[in-house]
């Protein structure tokens, strides 16, 4: 069943005034000592941040690596509860509470300044409440003026157009709390392993794991905090919402969607609309060997006789020359064929060579040949040859050359 985003809960209100005033009271001082401290031609941050949020068992952990991937983004995540290491925090923590907003935006700020960051980060766990909302919205201002002031310097490349992605994975309460009493009985299968048998690390025990009015208290306090916050940052920033419920490959799939439409993000939207009628890579191959299958089948069905003709012709024409090349991997075929003066020919050979992994590449070279020359007009006539030349490219041999 597909969840549905939760209506925001009813609850005494913070004015927004309060929590903007606070926010700033919090991110200028944070501010004002990373500038003392790294100087502030020294401030540079991850061009793309993905902010990573989701209901308790909704698999952030599960997706981190593959966003990771997606991205192409190095650095480990920052998951922020690792960061909040203090008894205070974690005495918090087991009881589904909340860190405190200037712990959590101090540490942060300071982790992504980290050299390994710059190529982008993920975010695990952050913002949490609306006074972080703020502090993140006033971190993307800050970086756009330093944008801009260094705009014309020697250092331009290193403060780039920021890019934020805000990310939801959602569940529903019913599913998060079964997800994390199931987590529960895994972290206790597995410590009994490893003290029993002396192998391995012990992995960490959460009281909410163990413990449905935990779990559920730990599901309100998203709910009620988290969600909201993510929320509110819908418009300003990328966001991103992910039905978690479903069956992780599906997950993944809509991750996938979601993230490629980047280029919306950053182009003119004149240039992204004459492009967009163009198919992303990740829609070709997603189904290439499927549709490879189905062409076959075809030719088999609807030209079984020019099929066999093009197979036999790759066994005894081009098999022979591909397997002295087995070494360097590549092999070059011509051929005057006229069996291939039909494209569809062309077609299943490659199609073939594809199946069986290969990569195979034709091009078309037309030869004028003279016969004759006309006396009267001076005119030389020519024969027109056509050369079919088949490149076939595969893994060469590990063996060492020469």
């Amino acid at each position: 069943m597909q969840p549905v985003p939760p209506d925001s809960p009813s609850k005494p209100a913070v004015p927004a005034d309060l929590e903007i005033k606070d926010a700033q009271l919090i991110f200028n001082h944070v501010w004002k000592q990373l500038e003392a401290e790294y100087g502030r031609e020294n401030l540079r941050f991850p061009k793309e941040m993905i902010l990573l949020g989701g209901a308790p068992g909704a698999g952030k952990g599960t997706n981190t690596n593959f966003i990771r991937e997606l991205r192409g983004i190095t650095a480990d995540p920052i998951v922020v509860s690792a960061l909040l290491d203090s008894p205070e925090a974690q005495k918090l923590k087991s009881q589904g509470g909340m860190v405190g907003d200037r712990e959590v935006v101090s540490i942060l700020i300071r982790k992504l300044l980290e050299p390994e960051q710059q190529n982008g980060a993920i975010l695990d766990g952050f913002p949490r409440t609306k006074v972080q909302v703020e502090c993140l919205k006033m971190l993307f201002d800050e970086m756009m003026r330093l944008r801009r002031d260094f705009a014309q310097t020697p250092d331009a490349a290193h403060f780039k157009q920021p890019i934020f992605h805000i990310m939801v994975l959602f569940v529903d309460e019913s599913e998060s709390v079964a997800r994390q009493l199931k987590r529960g009985k895994e972290v206790l299968e597995h410590n009994e392993e490893v003290r029993r048998s002396d192998l391995g690390e012990l992995w960490e025990e959460r009281a909410t794991d163990f413990d449905a009015r935990l779990a559920r208290n730990r599901y309100k306090v998203f709910k009620e905090q988290t969600y909201d916050a993510l929320v509110s940052l819908k418009e300003i920033f990328h966001y991103h919402f992910i039905n978690a419920q479903a069956p992780l490959e599906l997950v993944q799939e809509n991750i996938v969607r979601e993230l490629e439409y980047q280029s919306s993000l950053e182009l003119d939207p004149r240039t992204f609309d004459l492009m967009r009628k163009l198919p992303l890579a990740s829609e070709i191959i997603r189904y290439a060997r499927q549709d490879l299958v189905r062409r076959l089948d075809a030719y088999k069905v609807e030209r079984p006789e020019m099929m066999e003709e093009v197979v036999g012709f790759i066994e005894t024409k081009m098999m022979p020359i591909i397997v002295r090349h087995a070494i360097s991997g590549r092999a070059d075929v011509n051929s005057e064929n006229k069996l291939f003066h039909d494209p569809e020919a062309i077609a299943m050979l490659i199609d073939i060579f594809s199946e069986r992994g290969f990569h195979a590449t034709v091009d078309l070279h037309r030869i004028e040949i003279p016969e004759r020359f006309d006396l009267t007009t001076g005119e030389i006539q020519c024969r027109k040859k056509k050369v079919f030349r088949f490149s076939i490219r595969f893994k060469g041999s590990e063996i060492r050359r020469g």
